[in-house]
């Protein structure tokens, strides 16, 4: 049987800063993100199943990353954890949807973590295979299961 891949695109808003940072993205600022989940296996092969020849229900797959990705990251604001503790409490103050993580929260790092979230939940004989994070209209980050075994 073939190998297939499967992508489905998300949106989510999210603002950010970069601690330390000697430009700009050292404010808070926020983007527009569009990204791309690639999943790929083996699709079932049972003739008669309604599941018959997919890989995973978009639906299915859609749930797992609305879940864990952008009903969490939606609208919130994601900081490095190096922020400190008076400021965090500051920013904590002015919004309940803030993320402390412990990186710079720049589209490549964001991406990785994406990753790290993701992959445990997919289903036996499903793999992530790339993730794509558009954090403007021309500039995105990508990540390949097959660059980090």
């Amino acid at each position: 049987m073939a190998i297939i891949r499967i992508t489905k695109r998300f949106h989510f808003e999210m603002a950010h800063t970069l601690y330390g940072y000697d430009g700009v993205c050292r404010n808070i600022h926020g983007h527009s993100y569009n990204l791309e989940i690639t999943v790929a296996g083996e699709p079932l092969h049972q003739p008669g199943h309604p599941h018959d020849g997919m890989l995973i229900d978009f639906g299915d797959l859609k749930k797992i990353v609305k879940t864990h990705i952008t009903d969490r990251f939606d609208h919130a604001l994601m900081v490095n954890s190096l922020v400190p503790e008076n400021q965090l409490e500051i920013l904590q103050k002015t919004t309940d949807r803030i993320h402390i993580v412990d990186f710079q929260p720049t589209s490549e790092n964001i991406v990785v973590y994406i990753a790290e979230i993701l992959q445990p939940l997919l289903p036996r004989g499903v793999s992530l295979f790339s993730i794509r994070l558009y954090e403007t209209v021309t500039s995105f980050a990508e990540w390949f299961a097959s660059d980090n075994p």
